[in-house]
């Protein structure tokens, strides 16, 4: 039990060591006793999973523990992304449980709680459950479990808040290919497509629990085979997803990686201008300066929480932005919920370029010259021995006056310590990682000479 903890988003570990039986079970009677003691024990609970090994399995053991104590019990039918259990939480009015461990390596699975919000449990809702450990619900009501296909109501959705026909209709310079990584994305993202007779190629679209022995990752290393695609082939923009599909990779025609916070910026400036979206702008402390100017220039306030998701959905939920988002790939748009949603950011990108008639790489030209720079992102992972060494070099960093001959202009310390510098282009953030004794240390900067002297600055 000592071996089960809730990080940043959910409690994940690796299948058949502290990912088993025992603890699933303790996980899932903790999360129906927060269940039970909040809302009664007449609220439905929903329960999902991606492609990994055994998620099926567990998943359907904590259905089972969850209709046993007298819960109404929705249990998915199918493989589907977090995003589309998260949407069905909040139609339905119901919990979620969600089984994966998003993009992490193929042997981890986890769990992750989804309140009737539909977006990631806050730190004092996972606080609760971990206290319910070895608790009981004290009901004696009978449960039912009933198999559910939870893609439809998604469906019906998104096709409200995406302009298709825009798409199918102005992207006729354009084609598509879609990675699909073995993840959960399959049969949702193509299939949105295939029913609007929108185009495209596909490559590795089948789930595979070990997928296919890289990882569920939508980043340049992992995303090799599409991008060779594209670079042998003309006027090609490709997509992909992380395994439970929340996460999003775009590449654009030139076979390069399109940074997330690029893609933010892009749609910030799209939902804006040709979708009339008002409100602020929600992003991570991680995130990109230039995201900062790019909603001055639109006149549009910045709201920025620490890193992680369930801050910006906790964000989401007090400010309804035009759109949310954070450097590592997640997103989610005013009007849908306050989740990340990588299937919803890969047809945002079309939409843009379709209301645009441009292609991705130009769009991208147009964003440098809007914000006038452009900035260089990098993060160093600082591996420390014990986790009370971690708090020490927090302080070092907190008192510093000066980096690579530049003076400190301000400090942050919203989520660890973050040093603005003086050039008003270059900042460093480093912050534990919560889970374990390391340190992740973010910079960016205009420059990659500023950027390779931080680097040797702080290791």
């Amino acid at each position: 039990m000592s071996k089960i903890k809730f990080g940043t988003d959910g409690w994940r570990a690796v299948v058949g060591k502290d990912f088993n039986e025992e603890n699933v079970a303790i996980v899932s009677k903790a999360i129906g006793k927060y269940v039970f003691d909040n809302y009664g024990i007449y609220k439905t609970i929903i329960v999902g999973y991606d492609p990994r090994n055994m998620a099926k399995e567990f998943s359907m053991q904590c259905a089972e523990i969850l209709k046993n104590v007298g819960f109404k019990v929705l249990y998915s039918d199918k493989v589907l992304p977090t995003p589309v259990l998260a949407f069905n939480a909040k139609k339905l009015d119901a919990c979620a449980v969600m089984f994966t461990a998003s993009h992490n390596p193929p042997e981890y699975l986890g769990i992750k709680f989804i309140p009737d919000y539909a977006g990631p449990a806050t730190s004092e809702i996972t606080d609760e459950i971990v206290a319910n450990f070895g608790k009981d619900v004290p009901s004696c009501v009978k449960g039912k479990l009933i198999y559910t296909d939870f893609s439809n109501a998604y469906f019906k959705h998104i096709k409200e808040i995406i302009d298709f026909e825009k798409i199918k209709d102005n992207l006729d310079k354009s084609h598509i290919i879609f990675d699909g990584l073995y993840a959960a994305s399959i049969g949702y993202f193509d299939k949105l497509l295939n029913e609007k007779n929108i185009k495209f190629d596909s490559i590795r679209m089948y789930h595979d629990p070990n997928f296919g022995g890289g990882m569920p990752e939508p980043k340049p290393q992992f995303m090799g085979e599409m991008i060779d695609y594209i670079k042998a082939h003309k006027n090609y923009i490709g997509f992909a997803n992380d395994g439970d599909s929340d996460r999003f990779g775009v590449v654009n025609e030139n076979g390069e990686y399109v940074t997330p916070n690029e893609i933010i910026a892009i749609l910030l400036k799209h939902l804006k201008k040709n979708k009339k979206m008002s409100g602020c702008l929600v992003k991570t402390v991680g995130a990109s300066l230039m995201l900062d100017i790019v909603a001055e220039k639109l006149g549009v306030e910045v709201v920025e929480t620490p890193v992680g998701f369930k801050h910006v959905g906790e964000a989401m939920r007090e400010y309804d932005p035009i759109i949310a988002g954070e450097e590592s790939g997640g997103l989610s748009i005013q009007g849908h919920i306050p989740e990340k949603d990588g299937i919803l950011a890969n047809l945002l990108v079309l939409e843009a370029m379709a209301y645009e008639g441009k292609s991705l790489v130009q769009l991208q030209k147009e964003l440098k010259k809007f914000a006038g720079c452009e900035f260089i992102n990098t993060r160093v992972d600082k591996k420390l021995e014990k986790v009370s060494e971690v708090k020490p070099v927090l302080e070092k960093f907190g008192i510093m006056d000066e980096v690579i001959g530049q003076k400190v202009s301000k400090k942050d310390f919203k989520d660890g310590v973050k040093l603005y510098l003086e050039d008003g282009t270059t900042w460093i953030l480093v912050r534990p990682s919560g889970t374990e004794p390391l340190l992740r240390i973010y910079i960016e900067s205009d420059s990659q000479d500023k950027i390779d002297s931080i680097v040797n600055f702080v290791k």
